[in-house]
């Protein structure tokens, strides 16, 4: 059974640097912003954040293809070792239905003789390889700016059936997925393109 760990938000939006009395309102606003003359969020207006974990053996896999369905105008994946069939084709279906994907992976999957990474740039989906570490070793999602996917857990057949891995999604926190765009950002801007293969 999925673990689904709702809250109101108040202790991540005081990690995040966010006023407790502002937090406790449910303003993620900024003490200047809050003293400026446009118009706050009421407590009504503002999502509360949720975070679900899931595990492997388990239900790792159907959160990450959940994460990626529920996208809505913008899908942007790190990678490091990128094989999971499901994970790609979710991707390609996302793509075809009007999302932005941009994926950026580890540089040994341009050598790879199946790689999902060549597949989705087959598909005409931007894929950059990120070579400038000794392992780009992230693994995670931005879907629509707001939704933050991260854990152990690699796009990999491995992964969902042999590994012991962990995903854990986190949704309506802006500042969050904000960073980690921040990041996803760096990795591509580093890149170099990979091209498809016809």
């Amino acid at each position: 059974m999925r673990t689904v760990l709702a809250a109101q938000g108040l202790a991540l939006a005081c990690a995040l640097g966010v006023p407790r009395a502002a937090a406790e309102r449910g303003s993620l606003a900024s003490p200047r912003a809050e003293q400026s003359s446009s118009p706050q969020l009421k407590r009504e207006d503002v999502q509360a954040p949720t975070y679900v974990a899931e595990f492997t053996p388990g239900q790792a896999l159907p959160l990450v293809l959940e994460t990626i369905r529920g996208a809505r105008s913008t899908l942007l994946v790190a990678a490091y070792s990128f094989t999971s069939k499901p994970v790609a084709a979710a991707l390609r279906d996302a793509h075809r239905r009007g999302v932005q994907v941009l994926v950026v992976v580890d540089a040994a999957e341009a050598a790879k003789g199946y790689s999902a990474a060549r597949f989705l740039a087959n598909q005409q989906i931007p894929v950059r390889i990120n070579g400038r570490y000794a392992l780009q070793h992230n693994k995670f999602i931005v879907a629509d700016g707001t939704v933050v996917q991260t854990g152990s857990f690699n796009y990999t057949s491995s992964a969902a059936g042999r590994n012991a891995e962990n995903v854990l999604v986190v949704r309506d926190v802006p500042a969050l997925g904000a960073k980690y765009t921040q990041e996803w950002r760096r990795l591509w801007n580093e890149g170099s393109d990979l091209s498809p293969a016809y």
